[in-house]
């Protein structure tokens, strides 16, 4: 018989693991066909992993992964339905200062996906103003590193 703490250990290694093999695909400047379908496949191995052991926070940032990445594949109501699902989150939890950040971050880049203009300037303004008040350097660097890869308006 496994042990539930084995599995939950398991769980939690593979959400960690599918997470940031996504995000590193996701930062590729170019990938294949076979890389986009991976990307997509790990970030959602990532979130069925978080829904076994995660906090809410952890399921959260598994959906900003889905947003992410949706978006990159301009998969539009997709993409919409998890960055507003992780804005909702953000604004009535209690969150980290960068999640926030994140979170407007990704529902400008489901309204680029969407071709919404006016709701993309207003998220991407909203995410560069959260962004800038990121208190902790290393923090803040990460996200305009990646923010850098948001479609500007």
């Amino acid at each position: 018989m496994v042990d539930e703490n084995e599995i939950s250990s398991w769980h939690r290694y593979f959400a960690v693991e599918c997470n940031n093999c996504a995000w590193g695909l996701a930062a590729q400047a170019e990938r294949s066909p076979a890389e986009d379908e991976e990307m997509l496949l790990q970030a959602y191995a990532a979130a069925y992993h978080w829904s076994q052991v995660g906090t809410s926070l952890n399921r959260m940032r598994a959906e900003l992964a889905l947003a992410h990445v949706h978006a990159l594949l301009g998969h539009a109501d997709l993409a919409n339905h998890y960055a507003a699902r992780v804005l909702d989150f953000a604004t009535h939890q209690d969150v980290e200062d960068w999640d926030l950040a994140f979170a407007h971050a990704e529902m400008a880049h489901a309204a680029a996906a969407a071709g919404d203009a006016e709701r993309h300037a207003k998220h991407y303004a909203d995410a560069q103003a959260f962004g800038e008040r990121i208190r902790d350097e290393e923090d803040r660097r990460v996200f305009f590193e990646e923010f850098a890869r948001i479609p500007r308006p």
